[in-house]
């Protein structure tokens, strides 16, 4: 079953931007995962294939987002007592059920580490908020049934940046094969309920309104891509295939799209139907 959590924070000091990187707060996960399951934290530090959740950068709770667009880069360091969220969402049943002991024990007075700073958990939502549309959950099977069989166009707003491994290099141009394979891939490893890959042929691009963006790694800058698009289902389509590319576009808001969504990266949901 999908979660996509949403972590409310607070440091009790200013957090640097050096450890406001997606490697910091990738580590950070693997700490809270530690601290009710040490084999488990292990295990996802070990992992070099797919993995099992992805994350956000760390959000400024009442700072202006630029249309759907959140902040992956920090120039300066967020100051103590300033409210921030952090989503983490999870692909794997077993992953939410090993972490229930931290959600249901929240001390808020147990401080966190990210660099020097602590970090004090406030609260965990996830469930659908008015306000947060990044929280929600929902079963495989519940992902499916509720999918259109007949809207024919899909419209993602691409929140970070996202970049897709094609050969030896990266590419920041979300064409259906890069944004659909990776969310075919994902849907195929973890639902249980395998789609066909032809599912891709019935899609066009129909709008964009993208532009591309740096961001600083260890190993270098690369190219991602931010904006909205639009595909639209075209040919004769049945109603079967149809609802599995709409429940693809649905799962986008667990699944993310592209490289390292696990650092921050290829944060993806769809707008309005």
């Amino acid at each position: 079953m999908p979660h996509s959590l949403i972590l409310n924070l607070q440091p009790r000091s200013p957090i640097s931007p050096n450890y406001l990187t997606g490697k910091h707060l990738h580590a950070l996960f693997l700490t809270l995962v530690s601290s009710v399951d040490q084999a488990l934290g292990d295990r996802l530090h070990e992992q070099k294939s797919e993995k099992t959740f992805t994350l956000s950068p760390l959000q400024v709770s009442d700072r202006t987002q630029r249309g759907h667009r959140l902040r992956w880069e920090h120039s300066r360091p967020i100051a103590a007592g300033t409210a921030c969220w952090w989503r983490i969402a999870l692909l794997d049943d077993s992953l939410f059920g090993h972490l229930t002991p931290l959600w249901l024990n929240l001390n808020p007075s147990h401080p966190w580490h990210l660099g020097a700073a602590d970090l004090q958990i406030i609260s965990v939502l996830g469930t659908p908020q008015s306000t947060q549309p990044w929280a929600n959950f929902s079963s495989y099977a519940e992902l499916y049934q509720h999918a259109s069989d007949h809207t024919r166009q899909i419209t993602f707003a691409f929140s970070t940046p996202a970049s897709f491994r094609q050969g030896k290099y990266d590419s920041a141009l979300p064409t259906r094969e890069c944004v659909f394979n990776s969310l075919l891939n994902r849907w195929n490893r973890h639902s249980g309920i395998p789609f066909p890959e032809t599912l891709i042929e019935y899609l066009f691009p129909s709008f964009f309104d993208i532009q591309t963006e740096l961001i600083q790694y260890p190993e270098g800058k690369s190219a991602g891509c931010v904006g909205t698009i639009s595909y639209r289902i075209l040919g004769d389509a049945d109603g079967t295939a149809i609802q599995q590319l709409n429940t693809l576009a649905d799962f986008a808001l667990y699944a993310g799209v592209g490289r390292k969504t696990p650092m921050g990266m290829g944060m993806v949901r769809r707008l309005s139907k």
